[in-house]
């Protein structure tokens, strides 16, 4: 139902250190949601994250999409929990109408993956919030930033900015990450799967 809202989560580290990292592409994501309906971040008084409220896309037949609540927690990463649960208990969302636009190191640079529940494939903040939530059972829009190059650690990995190389395509997938996150909140998971994922 469009009456219901959604609770719309960037992860990433607050602080202009970390705003490049491939960690940071929640953040990018939700910049981009905000800056396409005009919305802007404050501080909520309750959690402890930079909110907007907004209605997200458009729906089948034009109306405007469903309430949503933009967030980006202004935790570190690895205690990303404690601001979701927060949000989602003032607001009075459940976790099914909980999506998280986070980095994933298992799928290649430029590419998508959406999904509800399953693992958190070692990513602490997804774990924190899981913990917090109590269930694994909320969306996940995973933008994939590749796997660490060599004997690269992969908390080196993520904490460092994009190449120079996908930086020229960072635009394009993290358009494409805000396009999926409106999808899934206007016509379901399965049509922004069947849109988004890998041919083949």
């Amino acid at each position: 139902m469009a009456d219901t809202p959604w609770l719309v989560v960037g992860l990433g580290n607050p602080g202009p250190k970390y705003a490049g990292n491939r960690h940071n592409v929640g953040h990018m994501v939700l910049d981009l949601l905000a800056s396409r309906v005009g919305a802007r971040f404050a501080r909520h008084p309750r959690a402890q994250a930079a909110v907007a409220e907004a209605r997200l896309g458009t729906l089948p037949g034009g109306a405007p999409g469903p309430r949503a609540v933009l967030a980006k927690p202004g935790t570190y990463m690895n205690t990303s929990g404690g601001p979701v649960s927060a949000l989602a208990k003032y607001y009075g969302i459940d976790a099914d109408h909980v999506l998280v636009v986070h980095d994933e190191v298992d799928i290649p640079f430029d590419t998508l993956k959406l999904k509800t529940g399953g693992g958190e494939g070692g990513h602490n903040g997804l774990r924190d919030i899981s913990k917090a939530l109590g269930t694994r059972d909320y969306v996940r829009v995973r933008v994939g930033v590749g796997r660490p190059p060599g004997r690269t650690d992969t908390a080196d990995h993520v904490l460092r900015d994009f190449s120079a190389t996908e930086r020229k395509d960072l635009p394009m997938l993290v358009d494409d990450a805000a396009d999926a996150v409106e999808m899934v909140v206007t016509e379901g998971l399965l049509a922004a799967q069947g849109k988004f994922h890998p041919r083949g």
